[in-house]
């Protein structure tokens, strides 16, 4: 980094700007298998966040590699830096006073546990988006595990490259057992129960 970039201080505060919201500002890091439901438990969320008139956003793992993150692969190297980016992406989001949801599949723990380091303790709400691998295939929505099998896609998660489950998540949702709607309350329930939003 350039010695010559000095970090500006915003006018406004991430309290005011919590303060005038009249809810906290946290990062939902919605982690777990390709086809665990990620992305439907994110907008579920999101959705019910929004009639509330909660300012939140979804940080979609495939939208983004559409345009920040067009150019990372799927090595470990590209993994880690696209989580990375989305990190710092999501702490300027808290920063903003926005409920962010992330949904990526996020397999390292380390850069998850990097991801936590960035904002302050209880800013990071990780959700294990939990569903056995065999009811993934089974979904298996972008037709991605079979081409994984078939050996179109090297380094697939689940399948030819690990995927390390959270050891204590603040949330576990199991999806192969709830639906979404119970799913995306108890995620809800928990922001209630923790002051997060009223």
């Amino acid at each position: 980094m350039s010695k010559n970039i000095v970090w500006h201080q915003s006018t406004i505060g991430k309290e005011e700007r919590q303060g005038k919201n009249k809810h906290k500002s946290v990062i939902l890091w919605f982690t777990g298998l390709s086809g665990s439901g990620k992305s439907t438990l994110a907008n579920a969320v999101d959705h019910l966040l929004f009639e509330r008139n909660i300012n939140s956003y979804v940080l979609d793992g495939d939208n983004i590699r559409h345009g920040l993150n067009k150019g990372l692969g799927f090595s470990d190297e590209g993994r880690k830096e696209n989580i990375r980016r989305i990190g710092e992406v999501s702490k300027l989001f808290v920063d903003a006073g926005v409920i962010t949801s992330t949904a990526f599949i996020s397999p390292f723990r380390e850069d998850r546990d990097n991801v936590r380091g960035l904002v302050e303790s209880g800013e990071f709400i990780e959700v294990y988006v939990k569903c056995s691998l065999e009811k993934c295939e089974e979904r298996d929505p972008k037709g991605l595990y079979k081409k994984a099998r078939a050996g179109e896609i090297p380094d697939f998660t689940g399948i030819s490259s690990p995927y390390e489950e959270p050891i204590s998540p603040e949330l576990t949702i199991e999806t192969d057992i709830l639906s979404i709607e119970a799913a995306a309350n108890r995620v809800v329930q928990y922001l209630e129960e923790n002051g997060i939003i009223q």
